[in-house]
């Protein structure tokens, strides 16, 4: 499904019928979303908007509970408890990636991050409905003319690349997993695609896979983007390099947001984040300065593990993998195992027609790394994982 901006298909489209001022709008597909972002845009009201997929019955109970009416399936929930809407509110989900998702205060002026005169572009939109990345391609659409949008249903993953070819595709967004599946799967239509803007996000952005899109897409220009639900829109990066310049933390600069680290983990403070924030948001990811560059690898609460007291980092097995040149994925996490703890596992997918073994893989890795961080168990799998994220199922 293709869309545009108001001076385009966006004007047209239908309101939902009965829709409350107030309402958790849980939608089946991306016509139904946009319609509801629609009537967000255009009449005084406050809404939700995400994909039936993500949300359980506790969890609508809770919305109904506090105020806003449930729709789904063409049907309304009426809410529980009586309130006045508070216009102009946006409400969205985390990713729910340390548990159940969370709501965050958005207004669409916050979740509109693109400003300028871009050329027209037909920008792919593969992201979960309602999640902060589709909000921020919606937006875009919403905000600037010429800037249309064709979206990816969470079923049509395997085949984008020919959907994309055969709607004129300028632009596209993804994770780094979303990315290494389509170079994986189809390369050859990929390459095929006229892409002038690639843009990544959500995950760590690694120097492998920017390398790799740079050579299917010389001539593209080549983004990665730090955000999230909490923090809003906060990292740009144009130069083709994994991570940003070290000159740019604690930098007080109008209009853009203030960077830091504490203690390894990166803190924003910017004025794109939900309302009800702190000041200076820790965000729960690792940041290390590496010469001039400052290289986020991963959550913190998931990047160590424990071998025997030694303290093994997630991030860094998993880059000595991926700079192998037959490696085209790899995930690694720890695993419970006696005496020690934890032991060091990873799974990986290899490049079409290698005969590289997980016994070469390891001995790639005990040249590379300490032996406590090597790993202990390492499996070839056949294809990318990947979820209704975007990010690896593993």
């Amino acid at each position: 499904m293709i869309t545009a901006g108001y001076d385009g298909p966006w004007s047209g489209l239908p309101g939902l019928p009965n829709l409350p001022p107030a309402a958790a709008v849980l939608v089946a597909d991306n016509t139904e979303a946009v319609r509801a972002v629609w009537q967000a845009a255009t009449t005084p009201r406050e809404t939700l908007v995400a994909a039936s997929t993500r949300v359980g019955d506790e969890q609508a109970q809770g919305f109904r509970e506090s105020g806003l009416a449930v729709v789904r399936a063409g049907q309304v929930e009426p809410a529980l408890t009586e309130r006045e809407p508070e216009v102009g509110r946006v409400w969205l989900l985390t990713s729910g990636s340390t548990g159940r998702p969370k709501q965050v205060a958005h207004t669409l002026e916050s979740l509109t991050t693109v400003a300028g005169d871009p050329p027209p572009r037909t920008w792919l939109c593969p992201y979960a409905t309602g999640a902060y990345a589709w909000w921020q391609v919606v937006t875009l659409s919403l905000s600037l003319p010429g800037q249309d949008v064709l979206f990816i249903e969470p079923s049509e993953l395997d085949r984008w690349p020919k959907m994309a070819l055969d709607a004129g595709v300028t632009a596209a967004s993804g994770t780094p997993t979303f990315w290494r599946q389509a170079l994986f799967r189809s390369g050859d239509v990929l390459a095929q695609l006229p892409l002038e803007q690639i843009t990544l996000g959500g995950e760590p952005v690694d120097q492998a896979i920017l390398t790799r899109l740079r050579e299917v897409y010389p001539e593209a220009r080549i983004s990665w983007i730090y955000a999230s639900s909490e923090a809003g829109a906060a990292i740009v990066v144009h130069d083709g390099l994994a991570g940003f310049p070290a000159a740019w933390l604690d930098r007080e600069t109008p209009g853009r947001p203030r960077l830091s680290i504490v203690d390894g983990e990166l803190v924003i403070a910017s004025s794109k984040a939900a309302e009800g924030m702190d000041a200076a948001i820790r965000t729960g990811d690792r940041a290390e300065i590496v010469d001039d560059r400052v290289l986020i690898t991963g959550r913190i609460a998931s990047d160590e593990i424990n071998v025997g007291g030694s303290k093994a980092s997630a991030s860094k097995v998993r880059g000595v993998l991926l700079d192998h040149p037959d490696v085209e994925w790899a995930a690694v996490r720890g695993r419970k195992a006696p005496l020690v703890g934890q032991v060091v596992m990873a799974e990986v997918v290899l490049t079409e027609g290698s005969s590289t073994t997980d016994v070469e893989l390891t001995a790639w890795c005990a040249a590379r790394l300490p032996d406590y961080s090597v790993p202990r168990r390492l499996r070839v799998l056949p294809e990318i994982p990947i979820k209704e994220t975007l990010k690896s199922d593993v």
